[in-house]
């Protein structure tokens, strides 16, 4: 006969059901039962944040750079507000994640009882799915649903709301071995038909494109990608959230597309006959302007298993709805079925890509007395040998990671991308060391994005997590800075950081190794004293001190299309 068990009990059997080995979280009132069953068992790790938000960033990025869902626990009230922002960053890029607040006793929701906030009205709008449970008999199988929500289809952050008596109550314990959502039915398969129609549109492509995005990340799509794009002997470009989907360092690759992409990439975008988009959303900083990126005809094939995002912003010509490495394994299959090989007049196409790539666009202003940033991120691929993981704040120095880091591998590239959350890149860090033991992290980041979250320099001492922090520290909000340089004439609103903490003094209060690096010849020897077996297990702070009018070149500025680009040549 079962023995009934508390909710708290149970919630901590289904989190080990589900092969979870680490929480991110910060304890409360609310969730105190939970607490207590943790500390009674030691197969799941918990890993005690400074703040909640922190928590969640820190989940997102151990989801993000493996392929498992993350999990934070925070209490009630201010503990979930303060996810909030977490919430949303991991929502506006489709990361898998299971966020458990606590929530006060049942027979208070709706009293405004002390700590109580309407946790399933406030993350409804960045949720996939949301969940309060108001009965322990029902928390099992919640649980199991929230797991199966967050990672099926198109992954999202499911939240799970208990009310501290649920915690309490007891019943007798079974968690389900499948479940069954009779509304919830993602489309795995694509159409055999459109494939069959991509597969012959590729062939006879004259110029053809590959644009890839996030969604080949998140369904682990870059080897069917790469044997594909390979194949077919086609250019090919990732976005900002699809870096690493393809090798950078191949000749095929073309570069990131968009806002602050490459010269190539975006020509190749516009002038393309035929465009094999794969987990991409044609996003405002991916393409510009629509109406401009339409005066261009091409053929448009689309594959995501999303079906909203499909034609959302541009109208496409062939849509196919499915799990993405499904539909490129059935799309090879198609393709080697018919033999032919892609038109002849691709090599024109490759000629004329050349022209493009000649134009150098990420070349950069040298300063001999002052550090450029784009040369610390040139160095630290030098010195990591391409091959750590990268996390970034968001601002100019997330796109100079971008575009001087080349990434060869999936998951490696670690950043908020839709909302575009400063302060996540060392809570990122934390989680992506997590997720992956004794990897090479690196968090680029600047003197604003940092401070956001700084409160975790304590955390990684309390878990010996030695990661190494690049601060790009230029005294701006850069990204702002530029922005106002270019279109308010210089009129720097409140976008100067006239109070700046001493970083390397910072650093050692909380029991790190602190640098200042200000010349430029010391940035080598300090990128490479850092990753050395000297602080193989410290945390290094690296605050470099670059030239604070560096910009973030090429650009094509909001509301211009992809052709409107302004390139560094313009302002060296």
């Amino acid at each position: 006969m079962s023995v009934a068990i508390s909710g708290a009990e149970i919630l901590v059997k289904c989190l080990q059901a589900e092969n979870v080995d680490t929480i991110f979280g910060y304890p409360g009132g609310s969730v105190l039962h939970i607490y207590d069953e943790l500390f009674k068992q030691d197969k799941i790790h918990h890993v005690l944040v400074r703040h909640e938000q922190a928590a969640v960033h820190a989940a997102d990025a151990y989801s993000r750079s493996s392929q498992r869902v993350g999990v934070a626990l925070v209490t009630s009230g201010p503990g979930l507000t303060n996810a909030v922002t977490g919430i949303a960053t991991a929502y506006y890029d489709s990361i898998p994640l299971v966020v458990i607040s606590g929530q006060v006793p049942t027979f208070y929701i709706g009293q405004d009882a002390f700590q109580e906030s309407d946790a399933v009205g406030i993350t409804r709008p960045c949720v996939k799915h949301n969940f309060l449970v108001k009965d322990v008999k029902d928390l099992a199988e919640t649980v199991k649903k929230a797991f199966h929500i967050a990672r099926s289809g198109r992954p999202g952050p499911v939240l799970i709301d208990i009310p501290k008596d649920v915690t309490a109550h007891k019943t007798e314990f079974t968690y389900p071995d499948t479940v069954n959502i009779r509304s919830y039915n993602p489309v795995v398969k694509g159409h055999q038909g459109q494939i069959k129609k991509a597969a012959h549109l590729l062939l006879e492509a004259k110029r053809p494109m590959i644009y890839s995005g996030g969604g080949v990340i998140l369904s682990d799509a870059a080897e069917p990608l790469t044997k594909l794009a390979r194949y077919l002997g086609f250019p090919i470009t990732n976005t900002l959230m699809g870096l690493g989907a393809y090798p950078a360092t191949d000749k095929q690759f073309m570069g990131m597309p968009g806002m602050h992409g490459t010269y190539e990439a975006n020509m190749a975008m516009q002038h393309c006959d035929v465009l094999l988009a794969i987990g991409a959303r044609f996003d405002d900083r991916v393409i510009g302007n629509p109406e401009d990126f339409a005066t261009h005809p091409r053929k448009i094939i689309h594959i995501d298993i999303d079906p909203s995002s499909i034609s959302k912003r541009v109208k496409v010509d062939v849509p196919i709805v499915g799990n993405v490495p499904d539909v490129l394994e059935e799309l090879m299959k198609q393709l080697e079925a018919i033999g032919s090989k892609p038109d002849a007049a691709v090599a024109q196409w490759w000629e004329t890509i050349a022209d493009w790539r000649g134009r150098n666009s990420l070349n950069y202003r040298k300063n001999p007395e002052k550090i450029m940033p784009q040369a610390v991120v040139e160095k630290l691929w030098e010195v990591t040998n391409g091959d750590a993981f990268v996390t970034s704040d968001v601002g100019q120095h997330q796109m100079f990671a971008a575009q001087y880091y080349k990434f060869d591998k999936p998951r490696r590239w670690i950043n908020s991308g839709g909302l575009g959350t400063m302060g996540v890149g060392l809570p990122y860090a934390m989680g992506v060391r997590y997720a992956n033991p004794g990897a090479t992290v690196a968090c680029v980041t600047g003197e604003a994005s940092i401070q956001m979250c700084i409160q975790e320099l304590s955390t990684c001492k309390q878990y010996s997590l030695p990661v190494k922090i690049i601060n790009l520290n230029n005294g701006y909000l850069g990204m702002v800075r530029q922005w106002q340089e270019m279109f308010y004439e210089n009129r720097y609103s409140h976008s100067y950081m006239s109070s700046l903490p001493d970083f390397m003094k910072l650093a050692e209060a909380y029991g790190h190794v602190g640098m200042r690096i200000e010349r430029p010849e010391d940035v080598g020897p300090a990128l490479e004293l850092a990753f050395s077996d000297k602080h193989k297990n410290d945390l290094v702070f690296m605050d470099f001190i670059i030239d604070p009018t560096a910009n973030v070149f090429p650009m094509v500025s909001a509301g211009k299309g992809l052709s409107d680009m302004v390139l560094a040549e313009d302002h060296l």
